[in-house]
């Protein structure tokens, strides 16, 4: 017997059963977020909204422990959020301009102003010493703080949707609306490695240990790469038609994906062949309809633990269940 393709699939798609029920959630934002951002370890947040400005949450005590404002006596509009692999810096952007803090003290380094284009995407390194802007021209601006050095990369022929940026500082990887994703060296900009997508890459990621890359574009092809040689590991096993990412972050063991979307769902993935293990869906957004959210950030808090942060305002912890 037959079947319609369309039954095919939502026989696949059921097959993962979606959790909606988090083991522990707390509110961080009453009336929603723009960006947030989860540290490695998931014990430290930050979240911008027009509430609170920029908010940097301590997760294991559920604490506020700084706010911050961008721009001072004006509207909150800062879209982008980095924290340091570190957990030291947290980095924060709106379309013109980009500041520093300190997470240790709460203390401002630094505020700078971008003269042509607008901030797309942007990273920082550990102790905030390298900071990464990719920008709607096409260009990716890498700054040293201690020397005061602007690299310029210009690899790039249309505007920048992601960027991300290696612990110390030396590698950055890029994609762009040109279909493609660099990974180059940030002393020389010399490209490294070359990741080809058949549509604009939307979303890059960078593994902190240095194994591996990921790489989305905008439609459904996603895929993890060896950083070291450049080949290609696994790609995401994606039934939706689009899919299009706004969080990722690698397990520490490296045998696991975890990514976030703008439809509510967190999902977990294995490495090693793109296959989805877990799927969960976050809170909505309170009042929105349909019923929605982004998922801005996610983490693993333990082996069997995971956390989000969505514009909905709410960090939520789902529990993994490997069967």
């Amino acid at each position: 017997m037959k079947y319609p393709v369309f039954f095919l699939v939502f026989l696949i798609v059921s097959c993962t059963k979606v959790e909606t029920t988090a083991l522990q959630q707390w509110q961080h934002v009453a009336q929603g977020s723009y960006a947030a951002e989860i540290a490695d370890n998931g014990k430290f947040a930050v979240v911008s909204s027009v509430q609170n400005g920029i908010a940097f949450w301590d997760l294991q005590q559920n604490a506020l422990t700084y706010q911050w404002q961008h721009q001072q006596d004006q509207e909150n509009l800062v879209f982008n959020l980095a924290l340091s692999p570190d957990n030291s810096h947290v980095l924060s952007a709106d379309q013109q301009n980009f500041a520093l803090w300190r997470t240790d003290n709460g203390a401002n380094v630094g505020f700078w102003q971008i003269d042509q284009s607008s901030i797309r995407d942007i990273a920082v390194s550990n102790n905030g010493a390298h900071l990464l802007i990719g920008k709607s021209d096409g260009a990716v601006q890498h700054i040293t703080l201690a020397s005061g050095r602007r690299l310029e990369f210009l690899g790039h022929t249309e505007k920048i949707n992601s960027v991300a940026l290696s612990p110390n500082g030396r590698y950055a990887l890029t994609g762009s609306n040109d279909y493609q994703a660099y990974l180059w060296d940030t002393d020389s900009a010399q490209i490294i490695h070359t990741f080809s997508h058949p549509s604009r890459v939307s979303t890059v990621a960078l593994d902190p240990q240095g194994r591996f890359a990921f790489t989305a574009d905008s439609q459904s092809m996603a895929r993890i790469w060896d950083v070291q040689t450049g080949a290609l590991i696994s790609s995401l096993q994606i039934i939706a038609r689009q899919q299009v990412f706004s969080a990722v972050r690698f397990s520490a063991d490296g045998k696991y994906l975890l990514t976030g979307a703008p439809t509510r769902n967190v999902v977990l993935w294995r490495v090693s062949d793109g296959k989805e293990l877990q799927r969960w869906r976050v809170m909505p957004r309170d009042g929105s309809r349909p019923a929605g959210a982004v998922v801005h950030a996610v983490a693993f808090l333990s082996p069997t633990r995971i956390i989000s942060e969505s514009s909905s305002g709410y960090a939520e912890v789902w529990e993994i269940n490997y069967e």
